[in-house]
């Protein structure tokens, strides 16, 4: 029997209301308990060190920012506002939060002691609970040992099996890795370098060298790295397009090749497996003390349903190291971790069987996102990239990996030698 145009309608309706009642009732098998994200602050202009490096590299002054070097700027703010309205959004769809403003104990917002990071926990929660006025933990003192161990010279490395890493991660030497990626570099020279005028960054020979505080660096690579970042600092903080790259970063196309140097330190530094267990174990030991215990303790975080780290770059790039993870969202280079960008680790439970998963995710605003201000919603959502391990398996809120393996895999990758006291405020 053929179907009328009209009978065809009904059919194709009843077909996707069935289908759309098959994913609900899919969805609702399971339940979102807890949340534990470690956020980047948002967008800040270079800081002074940097900025009087990228200056004498390559013999010109860089745009001057109406905030402070270093840290958050209003629009940062604004953007960063945006992610947590989401956030909390997402959060409430999933049955983790409640309407307006969240019940005592279930958010607790821990920053790293600078001013954009505490900023932009604030904006976070701004977007988040408007008018909720959510506390904002910090130490009172310049560092704090959860997230500047490694610069406070409490997980102190081995400098010769340090630089052996480092070594390897560049292919065997220096000079290797700078010819390797000398494609990147000219790409980069271009756009920040005055036409036969001095652009000494560009002609300095990459050396690995130790800090004082016994970090190591890569000379040479790192004012270009910086550079890069500026570039990309710039284009998200919707500075004119004639202040971004000097003209040469008027789109997210358009900076996209200039970033690819990003990767390149994280690949040689934070990036290699022995110093990210130095210097990220104590980061992670408390998300994985979070996440396997609801339970108040004096040597764990707050139980809190979403407990939010807002920190640096480098305490992501350690954690994805750790934990063995990578990812590649729109135009930003591999392993990217731009402005407000977070690494979250969600529980979830099976309702039917009892059964508790994990979700790892990366999630970012793009480009455009920022500097345009998007709002982000379900139709216009940020990047997110879900992160998984063999065992792992796609389900209707995510890639859901095994609660037990997952803990294991979570604790098997701390360095107990690398943890430092951590203290919560009350």
């Amino acid at each position: 029997m053929l179907l009328s145009q009209k009978g065809w309608s009904r059919l194709l309706f009843a077909v996707v209301l069935g289908a759309a009642s098959c994913a609900s009732q899919a969805e609702s098998h399971y339940v979102l308990e807890k949340v534990v994200e470690v956020s980047r602050h948002g967008v800040r202009p270079p800081t002074p060190g940097n900025r009087q490096a990228m200056q004498d590299g390559t013999d010109r002054a860089w745009p001057q920012w109406t905030t402070r070097d270093g840290e958050l700027t209003g629009h940062g703010y604004a953007a960063a506002v945006l992610k947590g309205r989401y956030e909390a959004e997402y959060y409430r769809r999933q049955g983790l939060l409640e309407r307006g403003c969240p019940a005592p104990g279930a958010v607790y917002v821990w920053a790293s002691p600078l001013q954009r990071t505490r900023a932009t926990a604030q904006a976070l929660m701004d977007g988040a609970f408007p008018g909720c006025g959510v506390a904002i933990h910090a130490v009172s003192d310049k560092q704090d040992p959860l997230f500047q161990a490694d610069k406070m010279g409490l997980t102190p490395l081995d400098a010769e099996k340090a630089r052996a890493a480092i070594q390897q991660a560049m292919g065997g030497s220096p000079e290797q890795a700078q010819q390797r990626l000398s494609c990147d570099i000219a790409r980069l020279q271009a756009a920040v370098c005055q036409p036969n005028k001095p652009c000494p960054a560009f002609e300095q020979p990459w050396r690995i060298e130790r800090k004082e505080d016994g970090r190591f660096s890569i000379t040479g690579l790192g004012t270009l790295s910086n550079m890069a970042e500026s570039i990309r600092l710039a284009y998200s903080e919707n500075l004119p397009a004639a202040q971004v790259a000097f003209g040469h970063g008027g789109s997210a196309s358009a900076i996209a090749p200039l970033l690819p140097l990003l990767t390149a330190r994280y690949d040689f530094t934070n990036d290699v497996p022995y110093i990210a267990r130095r210097g990220g174990s104590v980061l992670l030991n408390q998300i994985t003390q979070a996440l396997a215990s609801d339970r108040a303790s004096a040597d764990a975080p707050p139980p809190a349903r979403w407990l939010l780290f807002v920190a640096h770059d480098t305490n992501i790039a350690y954690l994805r190291t750790l934990l063995g993870f990578s990812w590649q969202q729109d135009r930003y280079p591999r392993g990217n971790i731009p402005p407000a960008g977070s690494l979250v680790f969600e529980r979830w439970r099976d309702k039917q069987s009892g059964q508790r998963f994990l979700r790892t995710y990366f999630q970012a605003q793009s480009l455009d996102q920022i500097r345009r201000l998007t709002p982000l919603d379900a139709r216009t959502p940020p990047l997110k990239t879900d992160l998984s391990r063999p065992g792992c398996r796609p389900s209707p809120v995510g890639v859901l990996c095994p609660w037990s393996a997952s803990l294991h895999q979570l604790r098997a990758a701390i360095d107990p030698t690398a943890l430092p006291a951590v203290h919560y405020t009350p």
